[in-house]
């Protein structure tokens, strides 16, 4: 018994290889399971289908690739917050490319369910503004108030996939609802301005 226990501290587990620990990963289950969380995630931000594609595939092949770096303990926060940084990115580059291009009009939201036609457009307007809003955040405030608003979660969640402590979580959000809010106001105000 002895020498059983003493070959066991000897010799260590057998290694899994990579492509091993890649073939353990039900990919089809993960897609089927995640894949329609990351879509509404990617659509909400985005609000056209060809962007969201766009970034439901990089979402998922980032999280491929780092799967292979390292064991993912929890594949939900990772793929929505990996969809949240993609999306903001994406959401970026569009707002700055059509600045450059001087349209201002370049955000659409989808048509919701069936609401008439001027709360349609005032829903349009709404997330077009909210986006550009977003899009002029910081990177890290930008991502913790998607994390806490679109994907639900909690300070202490947020404060792990962002690797901060939950107090920082508290104030990130905070700085982030504070910006938003003097953003969005000071477009109304100007909004108010123009129509009179």
């Amino acid at each position: 018994m002895r020498r059983l226990n003493s070959l066991s501290g000897v010799c260590p587990p057998p290694a899994v290889s990579e492509e091993t620990r890649l073939q353990a990963i039900d990919w089809p289950l993960i897609l089927e399971k995640y894949g329609p969380g990351v879509w509404q995630t990617v659509y909400r931000f985005l609000g056209n289908e060809a962007d969201a594609a766009d970034c439901f595939q990089e979402t998922f092949l980032c999280v491929l690739e780092v799967s292979r770096r390292q064991r993912v303990r929890n594949f939900s926060a990772l793929l929505a917050r990996v969809a949240t940084s993609r999306a903001i990115n994406r959401l970026r580059q569009r707002t700055r490319q059509s600045q450059r291009n001087g349209d201002p009009a370049h955000l659409v939201l989808a048509a919701g369910s069936n609401p008439g036609p001027s709360r349609q457009a005032e829903g349009r307007e709404l997330a077009a503004k909210l986006r550009q809003a977003l899009a002029e955040l910081p990177p890290q405030e930008a991502e913790a108030f998607c994390l806490r608003h679109f994907s639900d979660m909690s300070y202490r969640q947020i404060a792990k996939e962002l690797g901060i402590k939950t107090n920082a979580a508290g104030m990130l959000l905070h700085r982030a609802r504070t910006k938003l809010r003097n953003i969005l106001e000071s477009v109304a105000v100007e909004n108010n301005e123009v129509r009179k």
